[in-house]
């Protein structure tokens, strides 16, 4: 992953290995500004950054922007053609999608963005903290890509910016709850490897951890541990246009 000069909201952190299949993935970051509505930021303010984003990922042919109220769950949503705009809907953690012109985002700041993207078409973007990670979210989105007929072993798989596993101590009930282990006191926790692990398992072949963390790069990255009320968007589109000359790599 990447970060790039501009861009759709500049300064943002590509998903390099998903170019070459036609699909575009980023993760913004403090340069672009916040993206989340619980703030007490202006309305006005946070508004033009979605707005913006949905003018960005017009250019890459993607008329429509699919989010929702995140609500550290494993629900994934699947989303179809035939619309255009922002849609925010309730209760989900997941999006995939077949369809090309449709973008897809999770707000982060600490949790993974997991994306996933397959050759034939499908792509995916899941909102992963520990919660979601106990209750199966990488499960439940590597069974929406294949039921969208993205066999497993085909699929990329990355798992973007977020805490790492040397600045993630929890309690040992979030120890049980991920790994099944028993704790006797706080410990450190990956959950990205957890992820990780969980896909492989799941039959995942192609996958690859960010190097950038939240609290290590919390300069350049919100982090709600850090206590910040910022959030991060992770974005997934497959480009239906040609790419703008905007100095990615």
């Amino acid at each position: 992953m990447t970060e790039t000069e501009s861009g759709p909201l500049a300064a943002g952190l590509r998903v390099d290995e998903f170019d070459a299949i036609g699909v575009v993935a980023f993760t913004t970051t403090r340069a672009s500004g916040s993206f989340g509505l619980g703030s007490t930021e202006p309305v006005a303010d946070v508004m033009g950054r979605w707005n913006a984003l949905l003018d960005d990922c017009q250019e890459y042919g993607a008329a429509a922007l699919a989010s929702a109220a995140q609500v550290h769950g494993a629900a994934v949503e699947v989303h179809g053609a035939g619309w255009r705009g922002w849609l925010r809907g309730t209760g989900r953690d997941g999006h995939v999608t077949a369809e090309r012109g449709v973008a897809m985002a999770v707000t982060i700041a600490d949790c993974t963005p997991v994306f996933l993207a397959h050759p034939g078409g499908a792509i995916g973007v899941l909102h992963a903290g520990w919660r979601g990670v106990a209750a199966g979210m990488m499960e439940r989105g590597v069974e929406a890509m294949r039921l969208l007929g993205a066999p497993t072993d085909e699929l990329l798989v990355h798992f973007g910016p977020a805490i790492c596993g040397q600045c993630y101590e929890v309690g040992p009930e979030v120890i049980a709850a991920v790994t099944g282990a028993r704790a006797s006191g706080p410990q450190l926790l990956d959950l990205r490897a957890n992820l990780a692990g969980r896909a492989r398992r799941a039959g995942v072949r192609q996958l690859r951890i960010s190097d950038w963390c939240t609290q290590c790069h919390k300069d350049r990255l919100y982090t709600h541990r850090g206590g910040d009320a910022g959030r991060q968007l992770a974005v997934i589109l497959r480009s239906g246009a040609e790419a703008p000359n905007d100095g990615m790599t």
